[in-house]
C-alpha cells in the first residue's frame, strides 16, 4: 500500500504527546511542529490516525507544495492539479485557509483563489463546474501559507476529531475533549490506580480518562469521517479498523468526577452513560471543601474555574481551599491542576514539582504537577532519591529540551480550526450499553446506516 505525507494538527504544548501517539501507531517519519505533527503512513494509518489518535485535531493530506507571493500564483498552482483525481463537477466542496504571510493579507481571499481554480479548472474541460458547499462537503481542503511556503491538502477529518460524540450536554465553557485526554497522557497516568476530577463540570476528563484506561478509541463515537467520502475510500479497510476491539482492557481502579452543581453533575451523569463508562465512572454532587483522603492511590486531575468565562463568588478564595485540601487530604498522592492566573497558582500555597504550558482557548495557561507527602520535604526527597520530577516528565525531558533547541526551525501549521457540529454516532438502547464484553459480543461497533 502506498505511502504518503500526513500532518496531525493538536492544540500548542501537545505536540510531543501527539507525536509519541503516532510511534505507538506505527507511523514513519515523524516530525514535530508547532501545533502539528508530520509523519508519513499508508491509507490504513490515515484511517486509524482519525479514529485512534487522542491528542489530534485533524488529519490532513497534503497534495501539492509550491511558492507563491501572489494570489494569480496561488490561482495557477492549484489549477495545474488533476482534480478528477478528487472531484468530479456532480460533488461539492469547500475551502479552509490559513495565512501568515505580508503578501497574503486575507485569508479569505486566499480560499476564494483556490475556490476559482478549481472551478474554472472542471468549467474549462467540461462545461461544467462542482458546487461549493460550507457545511459537509463532499471534500473539504485546506491550504496553509507560511510566508511564501504553500501546502495544499486534503482534510481527512471534516468535523474536527475534539468532538467526539459521546457529548449530550455541556456546562458552560466545557473543557476540550482533545485537551482533557492531552492533560491525562501529560500526568502519565494510565489506569494503574483511581483517579479523581473534583470539579469536573459536564464530565470530559473522567471521559477521556476512562477510555484511556480501557484503551478504547475515541472515535468509536463518531458518526463520520471526511475520508469516507473520497473516490478510493475502502469500506472494508475501515470496518475492519473500526470494529477491532482487540487492544481494549479490563480497568479495575475507579475515576470520581465531583462537582457543587447539581445540574453539571446530571449532564456529566447523561454524557458517562452514552459513552457506556457508568461502570468505570463514579460521579457526585460534592463540594471540594468537603473532599477527603481518598481511601486508595489515586491521582487528581482537574480544571477550576479561572474567572474569565466562568466566575465564582470568591475566586482566590476557591484557590486557597484547593491548597487546604490538598496539604490535609490529599497526601501521599499528586496533584495536576490547569489554571490560568499566576495569582490564582500563588494562593494554593504548594510548590509546584513540574509546569507545562497549555493553551486552552486562548489563554496561555499552565499545567501544574503537586506531589502531596507526608512529613517532610527533606524525608521525601530522602525517600524518593532527590527526584522530585514525575515518571512522565522523565520520558519527556530529552524532547523537551530538543524542541527548545530547535524552536526557530520548527515547522508551523497554523491555528486549529474546528468544523461546525454534527449530530453524533447513535448507537440505539440495545446497540452498546456500556464497554464490558460480557454485554457486547461480535461485532460491538456496529455502523448505523
Amino acid at each position: 500500500m502506498e505511502e504518503f505525507e500526513l500532518i496531525a494538527k493538536t492544540f500548542q504544548g501537545l505536540e510531543e504527546v501527539l507525536a509519541k501517539e503516532l510511534t505507538q501507531l506505527g507511523a514513519n517519519n515523524i516530525e514535530i511542529g508547532r501545533r502539528m505533527v508530520s509523519f508519513t503512513g499508508n491509507k490504513e494509518m490515515m484511517y486509524r490516525a482519525n479514529f485512534a489518535l487522542r491528542t489530534a485535531i485533524r488529519i490532513l493530506k497534503p497534495i501539492k507544495h509550491f511558492q507563491a507571493n501572489t494570489a494569480d500564483e496561488v490561482y495557477n498552482a492549484v489549477k495545474s492539479i488533476e482534480w478528477e483525481q478528487y472531484l468530479s463537477t456532480d460533488s461539492s466542496f469547500a475551502v479552509d485557509a490559513v495565512v501568515f504571510s505580508a503578501d497574503f493579507r486575507h485569508s479569505k481571499f486566499v480560499a476564494y483563489r483556490v475556490k476559482d481554480a478549481i472551478v474554472d479548472y472542471f468549467r474549462e474541460k467540461t462545461g461544467k463546474r462542482p458546487s461549493v458547499r460550507l457545511n459537509n462537503p463532499d471534500l473539504a481542503l485546506n491550504i496553509h501559507i507560511a510566508q511564501d511556503k504553500c501546502t495544499l491538502s486534503l482534510d481527512s477529518s471534516g468535523e474536527s476529531l475534539h468532538r467526539r460524540g459521546y457529548r449530550q450536554e455541556a456546562v458552560e465553557a466545557p473543557l476540550n475533549e482533545v485537551l482533557a485526554a492531552g492533560m491525562i497522557l501529560l500526568s502519565g497516568w494510565n489506569g494503574e490506580c483511581d483517579l479523581i476530577d473534583p470539579m469536573c463540570g459536564s464530565g470530559t476528563i473522567p471521559i477521556e480518562a476512562a477510555l484511556i484506561a480501557r484503551n478504547i478509541a475515541p472515535g468509536v463515537f463518531r458518526k463520520e469521517y471526511a475520508f469516507e467520502k473520497w473516490n478510493d475510500f475502502e469500506q472494508e479497510l475501515f470496518d475492519k479498523i473500526y470494529n477491532d476491539d482487540s487492544q481494549e482492557r479490563e480497568f479495575t481502579h475507579k475515576i470520581y468526577g465531583y462537582d457543587i452543581n447539581r445540574h453539571a453533575n446530571e449532564i456529566a451523569t447523561r454524557n458517562v452513560k452514552a459513552a457506556g463508562l457508568s461502570k468505570e465512572i463514579v460521579l457526585q454532587v460534592r463540594p471540594f471543601e468537603n473532599f477527603q483522603q481518598p481511601e486508595e492511590k489515586a491521582v487528581m486531575i482537574t480544571n477550576p474555574p479561572y474567572g474569565e468565562r466562568i466566575s465564582t463568588n470568591d475566586l482566590l478564595g476557591l484557590y486557597k481551599s484547593i491548597g487546604e485540601r490538598l496539604k490535609h487530604a490529599f497526601t501521599g498522592n499528586e496533584a495536576w491542576i490547569l489554571s490560568y492566573r499566576e495569582e490564582c497558582f500563588d494562593q494554593i500555597g504548594l510548590k509546584a514539582s513540574e509546569k507545562i504550558e497549555l493553551f486552552n482557548g486562548a489563554l496561555a495557561c499552565q499545567f501544574r504537577k503537586y506531589q502531596l507527602f507526608s512529613g517532610s520535604f527533606k524525608s521525601f526527597m530522602e525517600t524518593n532519591d532527590g527526584n522530585f520530577k514525575s515518571s512522565r516528565s522523565d520520558r519527556f525531558d530529552k524532547r523537551r529540551s530538543e524542541r527548545s533547541a530547535n524552536k526557530k526551525s520548527r515547522k508551523s501549521f497554523g491555528d486549529v480550526k474546528d468544523a461546525e457540529k454534527r449530530e453524533r454516532r447513535f448507537f440505539g438502547p440495545n446497540k452498546r450499553k456500556s464497554f464490558d464484553k460480557k454485554e457486547n459480543k461480535g461485532k460491538r461497533y456496529e455502523k448505523q446506516n
